[in-house]
């Protein structure tokens, strides 16, 4: 249950932006801006990024929906996306992509400069300025968005299918209006 009275029955982040649509518009603005709009990274490598600071925060909805997300948009979807949530180091995702997965979680430990070798080590992989910047600013969003939804407390959905039905949504129309609804 909430730690705050929600008048609506909605899981996750979604149920706190049907409860204050004022603070929707604009979260769901910056979710589209980092996650959809145009950029050196793909969407869904975007979106796995998200999943994945989401799941070293321990913010269930988060990693779920960003990994359903992530796996509608990438070549290996589920299994690719379970590999990289677990931590296997043997995930099917190039250099790049890898790299730039401990740039966010170094981000997400610590509110502290990324180490220099870190950097290197995603340069030395092809990541670029946009790269790096994209992906800092992907991780430090998703720490306060996974704040966000377990500061509050807010509930799983009850339906399997719901992050499947999120996925189908995100990727025809991005976050528009501030939600992420299961419909």
């Amino acid at each position: 249950m909430a730690h705050i009275a929600l008048d609506n029955d909605l899981p996750g982040i979604t149920g706190l932006m049907a409860y204050r649509p004022d603070t929707a518009g604009p979260l769901g603005d910056l979710a589209n801006a980092l996650l959809r709009a145009p950029s050196s990274l793909g969407p869904g490598e975007r979106e796995l990024i998200a999943a994945y600071v989401s799941r070293l925060n321990g913010t269930e909805f988060c990693a779920f929906s960003h990994g359903a997300f992530a796996a509608a948009q990438l070549a290996g979807g589920e299994g690719l996306v379970r590999a990289v949530l677990a931590g296997d180091e043997t995930a099917p995702v190039g250099g790049r992509l890898r790299a730039l997965l401990n740039v966010a979680a170094e981000v997400q430990r610590s509110a502290r400069p990324v180490r220099e070798q870190t950097i290197a080590a995603a340069r030395a992989e092809g990541a670029d300025d946009t790269d790096l910047h994209d992906t800092v600013l992907i991780a430090a969003a998703f720490c306060m968005y996974n704040r966000y939804v377990s500061g509050l407390a807010t509930a799983l959905p009850e339906d399997g299918e719901y992050y499947e039905h999120a996925a189908r949504r995100v990727v025809a129309e991005g976050y528009r209006g501030g939600t992420v609804r299961g419909e």
